[in-house]
């Protein structure tokens, strides 16, 4: 491979890790779980309002968030390309007004002594759009969600 590749790669991908401190399972139950998502998925103020989840390979999700003015923003999804149960979730991603501009997103979730290491890796079609991204604000958003996420997942660890 040349040396370039890998550089031409990374120019279009965002890598996001976060440790917490629960099993794998509850982490994949919190990606793939509706009434889950609906607690932590987009940014603190931009709930999603809208949540379809067909959640298998092949599947289709649509979401749609809803910020201060109470309107509901351009509903977004895609397709689950790949799913390995407590490990991976592989699925594309694009604005329904601009399907063309598609990203693809690997969830990774590496369990070791009870805390899981999840890696969210975006592959932006082109590095043009992942700067467009990062200017919209995805991976302050993808954080923020993040950050609620483990609400959720404290919430799934003390019930189990």
């Amino acid at each position: 491979m040349p040396a370039n590749a890998n550089k031409a790669s990374a120019d279009r991908e965002l890598v996001i890790t976060r440790i917490y401190d629960a099993p794998a399972r509850l982490l994949f139950q919190a990606w793939s779980q509706p009434e889950h998502l609906m607690k932590w998925f987009g940014p603190v103020g931009w709930p999603l309002t809208l949540c379809e989840v067909d959640f298998r390979k092949g599947g289709r999700w649509r979401f749609a968030m809803t910020g201060s003015s109470g309107q509901q923003n351009t509903p977004f999804g895609g397709e689950y390309l790949e799913i390995v149960p407590d490990r991976k979730i592989v699925f594309d991603n694009a604005f329904e007004d601009d399907p063309a501009k598609k990203m693809i997103m690997t969830i990774t979730f590496e369990e070791r002594d009870g805390r899981t290491t999840l890696t969210w890796h975006t592959l932006f079609m082109s590095p043009a759009m992942k700067d467009e991204y990062v200017g919209m604000g995805i991976e302050a958003g993808a954080n923020s969600g993040l950050d609620q996420l483990e609400d959720v997942v404290a919430r799934l660890k003390a019930a189990a």
